[in-house]
């Protein structure tokens, strides 16, 4: 018993490691090359080409059956993939150093590079979780995966931008390397199968998990739950300015929600998840959330005034959307197969990562036709839609629930 436990927490430790690795590169670029690029004088124009380096989060699917399939060391296949991985986004985030602010190409260039490294390591750690989580324990390893991110957030963006503040370009880079160095180790402590049960197990593919019933149900999850919510979170910012917010006072509560809805609503969605199961806890999460765009919505047409109440739906959208993040990955892990589970769970996250994706590209252009209360409206609408259509079709499979 004390060895089980023992050994449970270890598979915790090593995973809230192997996520934090990919959270704090990630967000020194996403979140906080962006300001330092634009305060040493780069157009708006040169930092939107950033977005390039969402594309292997897009499209790693593609490439996760060789992960699945293939082990760059004998004796560590997942483990193998995370330390080649991991070296090489050290490198990366050395390689800046030579570079200054305003290297555009050359900083997108190694971006690129390090995203690649990145979600190829992510489909190894993914398929790892899959592998060695319970079924009880896959609200918690998923937990630990947003809470993970959420101090990714702080470490890579928050920190890296007080870093260049006070101690410059060259600091910045050497203390998130040094942070991106301890995964290595959690990696020395992955557990691993048998070689030999890789050569006997089916091809992983993407036409395999096409080709199961149960798995192409939870695709269609997948494809709608979210569909509404890249709608609100892209203009989230904007109308607060255009509210009249002061921008310091929106990155504090950016900041402060994320650090709080992270390790306190992944922490809340993962009991809910043990207690209620997948299906009752998105049902929840997903009138929540409608609740919250019609928040939004009243205040643009008007019928809400003052900005407390639009602190409020700020702050409860972020947690909302860490605790649906557990909840859906937790559902994803319950289909995926032990013969490809890095295949298979890459595909389901890639897919709701895509449809937010493209809500987040339109909203901007929905905003200006049709107004931020008639966006907020629709998203209200598609919201609950989604929920509606997300517990239909878990009703109609309850098994992977």
């Amino acid at each position: 018993m004390i060895a089980a436990r023992s050994e449970r927490y270890r598979l915790f430790a090593v995973l809230a490691a192997l996520y934090m690795a990919q959270a704090i590169p990630s967000y020194l670029i996403a979140a906080a090359l962006p300001p330092i690029l634009r305060e040493a004088g780069v157009s708006r124009a040169a930092i939107g080409y950033l977005s390039l380096l969402f594309l292997p989060l897009v499209l790693k699917f593609l490439w996760a059956p060789v992960v699945d399939r293939v082990r760059p060391f004998a004796r560590a296949h997942r483990a193998g993939w995370v330390i080649v991985t991991q070296i090489g986004v050290i490198g990366c985030i050395l390689a800046m150093l030579p570079l200054g602010p305003t290297d555009v190409a050359a900083l997108i260039g190694v971006g690129f590079v390090a995203a690649l490294l990145i979600s190829t390591q992510d489909i190894a750690t993914d398929g790892y979780a899959v592998m060695r989580l319970r079924p009880e324990d896959r609200g918690i390893g998923n937990a630990i995966q947003g809470g993970s991110v959420a101090l990714g957030v702080v470490v890579g963006g928050t920190l890296s931008l007080v870093l260049y503040h006070h101690a410059g370009w060259r600091v910045m880079l050497l203390t998130a390397a040094a942070f991106s160095l301890p995964p290595l180790a959690a990696a020395a402590y992955m557990r691993e199968g048998d070689p030999a049960s890789d050569r006997r197990a089916p091809r992983p593919s993407i036409r395999a998990f096409l080709r199961r019933p149960e798995v192409r149900t939870i695709l269609w999850v997948a494809l709608t739950y979210r569909v509404s919510e890249g709608l609100v979170k892209a203009m989230e910012g904007s109308y607060l300015v255009d509210a009249g917010v002061p921008l310091d006072r929106i990155g504090y509560l950016s900041g402060f929600s994320a650090a709080t809805a992270g390790l306190a609503g992944s922490g809340v969605a993962a009991l809910l998840v043990r207690r209620c199961g997948t299906a009752a806890t998105l049902g929840l999460l997903g009138v929540l959330r409608t609740l919250c765009f019609a928040l939004f919505a009243a205040h643009a047409l008007g019928v809400v005034v003052g900005l407390w109440p639009l602190f409020g739906a700020t702050g409860f959208q972020t947690l909302i959307r860490y605790m649906e993040i557990v909840a859906l990955y937790s559902l994803f892990m319950a289909v995926s197969s032990t013969d490809q589970p890095g295949t298979d769970f890459t595909i389901l996250a890639c897919a709701q990562l895509v449809v937010y994706l493209v809500g987040s590209l339109i909203s901007g252009k929905l905003a200006d036709l049709l107004g931020y209360g008639a966006l907020f409206g629709l998203a209200t609408l598609l919201s609950g839609a989604a929920t509606v259509a997300t517990v239909r079709l878990l009703g109609r499979n309850p098994g992977p629930t």
